[in-house]
């Protein structure tokens, strides 16, 4: 469904007006949503429905924890950044079929954690793309995808932004330009054996790296491995100061020559002296190609500085954080609509998804394409909602669902403690 109400996009201080891409991700506060709804209560209703918000987030929230502990063991072999060691293998060496299991298993998992928490993969073609060309912010580059065993990105919020830029062409006065951009952007990789980088990256570990509001253009900034590719303006700056020393270098060789043929101490001394000055010029052209270099790497490391949000075990803590919200946030909005705004008769899948997505564009101005499948899915399992013979949801009432968040809450327990090694998938 898509609504006609301008939504919000973001730069790098966060919301501003712009045109937004459908995605399934509800940017709003968990309770700012509970907030925005409540409003629309009073009385014994707003303090049930406020109870029942409380058990339904400690009821994910406890879910998500559990799903935690399951990441942190499967990726405790691979985490770069660990300072504890195994107490089944004191030795501190694992094979390489271990890791390789591993590392299957944590990305698998990592994957199924992206998709709940609303990413998107960005397949090869999407990543190419940005090779080889760079917005007004970043660099070009060259990627050598030959460095990477597994190589995952997935992105969130595919907005249009809003920068300033200074051209020459405008006498370097600030104008606006619109960007696209990825709010969040994720990489997940582990590297080959053998290669260039493994003495900075070890490649039986793997490396996660969370980015935020980073220009479509410039996407393979962000991956290890690349080398910069500097324009012609600046292969000029070097090329053509170079070029006209090296001509005048030999007129002058060319009259040492000569000067030469006298067998003079004063000729001696003049064809040494522009030998000296040939030498040095090569060497200050060879510095200026060093700094302009320099001057690359350096743009590089101030981008990457001010976007990266966070790195490995950090991520997951992030995404299984967004995840869970993300996850009461489907629930909660989509029993309450068919508890507060439904017939008694209840609604078909197709009129909740049409009321989900009209509620956020009247309230919020966001143009949400409401995951309608996998909310119903949730207040499914923990018995919120139930199906009639004829497709209809109806909700169950707060007295009622406060008793099946109860039964939810106690298999929870027995779960954990009866299997509490199990694989978050």
């Amino acid at each position: 469904m898509t609504s006609s109400i301008p939504v919000p996009t973001t730069t790098d201080d966060g919301p501003s007006a712009g045109v937004n891409i459908q995605e399934h991700f509800i940017p709003i506060r968990k309770s700012d949503l509970v907030d925005c709804l409540a409003e629309h209560l009073s009385g014994q209703r707003r303090v049930r429905f406020l109870e029942l918000c409380n058990i339904l987030d400690a009821t994910f929230h406890f879910e998500f924890k559990r799903r935690m502990e399951d990441l942190k063991n499967a990726y405790s072999l691979l985490d770069p950044d660990r300072d504890t060691f195994s107490v089944t293998n004191q030795s501190g060496v694992d094979s390489s079929t271990t890791l390789e299991a591993a590392a299957s298993n944590f990305f698998a998992n990592t994957i199924e954690l992206l998709e709940r928490a609303n990413f998107t993969r960005l397949d090869r073609e999407h990543i190419e793309s940005a090779i080889g060309a760079a917005s007004d912010w970043g660099i070009n580059l060259h990627v050598d995808f030959d460095l990477y065993e597994r190589l995952e990105v997935y992105s969130r919020g595919d907005v249009v932004g809003s920068r300033t830029r200074r051209r020459f062409r405008n006498r370097y006065r600030e104008e606006q330009v619109d960007v696209p951009i990825y709010q969040r952007l994720v990489v997940v990789f582990q590297l080959r054996q053998g290669n260039q980088l493994e003495q900075a990256a070890d490649p039986n570990r793997v490396y996660l790296k969370l980015f935020k509001n980073i220009p479509k253009m410039d996407l393979d900034m962000l991956l290890p491995g690349t080398r910069v590719k500097i324009t012609r303006f600046d292969q000029g700056k070097i090329i053509l100061p170079t070029l006209s020393g090296m001509v005048l270098a030999l007129v002058k060789i060319i009259k040492g020559i000569a000067l030469l043929a006298t067998a003079t101490v004063a000729g001696m001394l003049s064809f040494l002296g522009i030998l000296a000055g040939t030498l040095g010029y090569g060497i200050k052209s060879f510095l200026g190609y060093l700094r302009t270099k320099d001057k690359y790497q350096l743009n590089l490391t101030r981008s990457l500085y001010f976007q990266n949000l966070d790195n490995n075990a950090g991520v997951l803590c992030r995404l299984l954080d967004e995840a869970e919200e993300q996850e009461f946030r489907e629930a909660i909005l989509a029993w309450f609509l068919l508890w507060h705004q439904a017939p008694s008769w209840g609604w078909t899948k197709q009129e909740l998804d049409l009321a989900a997505e009209r509620y956020l564009a009247k309230s919020f101005s966001l143009q949400v394409d409401f995951e309608i499948d996998d909310a119903l899915a949730k207040l499914s399992r923990l018995g919120l909602s139930q199906c009639d013979s004829e497709g209809r949801w109806i909700a169950e009432s707060p007295e009622d669902s406060f008793q099946r968040l109860d039964h939810a809450w106690d298999d929870i327990f027995c779960l954990h403690g009866g299997d509490s090694k199990r694989s978050v998938a």
